[in-house]
């Protein structure tokens, strides 16, 4: 293709957010699209993944990345194919994964890209089980939890992206599952199809004494994606010497009052326990080994990559993003760009 043919739309963060997002943070813009350089590529996004980090990423404070900045596109993992090349690793037909943004077509020196087949899975799998989302859960629940077989692994979030994920990864490990989520419909699913041994409504009453029958032996690792208030109620249920992985906190990203910190932390003491948070990136150079397993276990059906793939065009980003914060997800959130 010549490359300046083609029209770029793209999401641009035009405000910081207060509380959720809403549609005036957002800009709506289009360019030519580049022509690469020498050395350099550009990809056709295809798939854009949606992930609460992304909130974080929106707000101008400290954290594990930099900001996005007002007026540049919006930060996001996407794949696609390569459409125009000068590079060398990347010809024109290649499939590739990377940083692209919320836009169209990106251009790209090649690094950190990686190629993908679509012949032997899905584009979004690419961005689940076999991409950041499936690196997170492998990484969290087995080098950070320590899961071994016999444990009690209690996850929240458990019908996300990265919950579906470890309940199914411990389960193959040999532990005991239990799943904290929103709703009737979403607990049948984690227990009936992805095999989670209990799955507990967090919207019900008695939270507490629910995860007390459910865990009567306590957690010896509990994998948090929410904060807030399902933390503390899983704090309750550790065992001693317990594990529990820091991986997100869903419940709070919106928050206009200050982050609620766990009022139970009393229990680790009490138990010799440790909290730990992590981050996926520092797990890099060990990506092949785990999408090497993952990809195994995939291809003997002893694992399920969940993807919920909502078609549309880049426009559609900000309120497929809301889904999230919803909870009208399950598992992994792709916009697939129509």
């Amino acid at each position: 293709m010549t490359t300046t043919d083609a029209t770029n739309h793209q999401v641009r963060l035009a405000a910081r957010p207060t509380g959720t997002p809403t549609p005036d943070v957002w800009a709506h813009t289009e360019e030519p699209v580049a022509e690469p350089g020498e050395g350099q590529l550009v990809v056709r996004v295809s798939h854009i993944s949606l992930d609460p980090a992304m909130r974080g990423w929106m707000d101008d404070r400290p954290s594990y990345v930099p900001p996005v900045g007002l007026n540049e596109v919006m930060r996001a993992l996407g794949a696609g194919e390569v459409v125009a090349s000068s590079h060398p690793d990347f010809p024109v037909g290649t499939h590739v994964s990377g940083m692209f943004g919320v836009q169209e077509y990106a251009l790209s020196d090649g690094r950190g890209l990686l190629a993908v087949d679509p012949s032997a899975a899905p584009m979004s799998t690419y961005l689940a089980a076999l991409g950041m989302t499936g690196m997170t859960a492998y990484f969290g629940l087995f080098d950070v939890g320590a899961a071994k077989q016999g444990d009690t692994v209690l996850v929240s979030g458990a019908a996300g992206a990265v919950g579906t994920m470890v309940g199914q990864l411990a389960k193959i490990r040999g532990c005991r599952v239990v799943g904290i989520a929103g709703g009737a419909a979403k607990c049948a699913l984690l227990t009936d199809e992805l095999g989670f041994d209990a799955a507990l409504d967090y919207r019900e009453e008695g939270l507490a004494r629910r995860l007390r029958e459910a865990t009567p032996d306590g957690v010896q690792v509990f994998f948090d994606n929410v904060g807030g208030e399902v933390l503390d109620a899983g704090l309750t249920r550790i065992s001693r010497g317990a594990r529990v992985v820091l991986c997100g906190a869903i419940s709070q990203y919106n928050s206009r009052e200050r982050v609620a910190g766990p009022t139970n932390y009393l229990s680790l003491l009490v138990n010799r326990a440790r909290m730990e948070g992590f981050i996926v990136f520092d797990f890099a150079d060990r990506y092949a080994e785990a999408a090497a397993e993952i990809a195994g276990w995939l291809r003997e059906g002893r694992l399920r990559s969940k993807e919920d793939v909502v078609t549309g065009s880049v426009a559609d980003f900000p309120a497929t993003l809301l889904r999230l914060f919803r909870g009208e997800n399950v598992g992994k959130l792709v916009l697939q760009i129509a």
